[in-house]
């Protein structure tokens, strides 16, 4: 009786590999350990097959995917599981997050799990966070590699050191790091290094699903309002206005604009700079796509990098504020302004 208590009472395992560490499992364990399950589970890192037997869950180790028995490694040579309707062969991190992210979405949200919002916010997390891990993992690059040659495509900079995975693996001990010399200790000290690892990549996820939860998805419904009533504003619907304020709207329009099809793009968004009668207006030219710094309709070149009365002498709009010499993005004292400075910008 008293073994089957001190059983019962045995902290949950979670298994994965020691050694150098990777920003996959590093996130696949703080993941799991946000769910009630996992809270106080202890981790072992090991490739022992026989320590990882013991393991209620193991992670990016053992070669077994096997969610039935809470198995979850992707290195075998027959794995060629995705995520739904996306093409990136999953990691361990997309391997926990497609069996339980749907559970940490409707605990953050307390809701339930088949819930509306708990899918919507479950595919846009993979697809803004989870994915690009998976890729990294598994080697995939982002662009086609034979593609980018033909077209001799070179970087105007490295960008190696601004990565989720990067930021991990410069988290790993050192080659020349003092070491202990007792086995025990050093893998103590090689799992506190994981330990770190597994927070700093947690909170970078916990950041994007709280900015998904709390503000992007409340969003949503405000940027559909508005694109609704786009036709109030211009005939040819290429002008956007958010009359309260600005919302992240990038993703919402997009997703809109596919939806509809058609080749009617918004071109400009007007947006007051903050939720008063007397806010300065925004103009913004829609970017060719949510992370491009390319414009579908910049701002007049003879308009770029001037202000106020200048900007009103060229414009021939009153009340003129500025234009960025980028011609991205401009403003103007009232909402009639600026709404004049897109619609002539839509005929320039």
């Amino acid at each position: 009786m008293a073994a089957a208590k001190r059983f019962k009472m045995s902290p949950l395992t979670i298994g994965t590999h020691n050694g150098h560490f990777h920003a996959d499992e590093a996130l696949a364990v703080y993941m799991l350990r946000l769910l009630p399950t996992y809270h106080s589970s202890q981790l072992i890192r090991t490739r022992d097959p026989t320590l990882l037997q013991t393991c209620h869950t193991v992670v990016d180790v053992g070669g077994e995917y096997e969610p039935s028995t809470n198995r979850y490694d992707h290195h075998q040579r027959t794995f060629n599981t995705t995520f739904p309707n996306r093409p990136t062969k999953l990691s361990s991190a997309g391997l926990v997050y497609l069996h339980f992210g749907k559970a940490i979405i409707a605990q953050h949200l307390n809701v339930s799990e088949d819930a509306a919002e708990v899918t919507v916010i479950w595919e846009k997390v993979y697809e803004s966070f989870i994915e690009a891990l998976d890729a990294h993992d598994n080697g995939i690059s982002a662009y086609d590699p034979k593609a980018i040659a033909a077209a001799e495509l070179k970087k105007n900079f490295s960008d190696g050191g601004f990565t989720l995975g990067a930021m991990v693996g410069r988290l790993n001990p050192n080659w020349n790091d003092p070491t202990p010399s007792d086995l025990v200790e050093a893998q103590k000290v090689e799992d506190e290094k994981f330990l770190v690892a597994s927070t700093r990549i947690g909170e970078e996820f916990s950041r994007d699903l709280d900015y998904y939860t709390k503000a992007w998805l409340p969003a949503r419904g405000i940027v559909h309002n508005a694109y609704a009533k786009r036709l109030e504003h211009d005939k040819s619907g290429r002008i956007l206005v958010f009359e309260g304020q600005s919302v992240p709207w990038k993703d919402h329009l997009y997703t809109l604009e596919e939806k509809e099809g058609g080749d009617a793009k918004v071109l400009y968004v007007l947006y007051p700079e903050k939720p008063t009668l007397d806010a300065k207006w925004r103009i913004q030219a829609v970017p060719v796509s949510k992370d491009s710094f390319e414009s579908r309709k910049p701002l007049p070149e003879a308009w770029r990098g001037f202000r106020d009365e200048k900007l009103d002498e060229i414009t021939g709009v009153d009340g003129g504020v500025f234009v960025h010499a980028a011609g991205f993005i401009g403003g103007n004292k009232n909402f009639d302004g600026a709404k004049k400075m897109a619609l002539k910008a839509l005929d320039l």
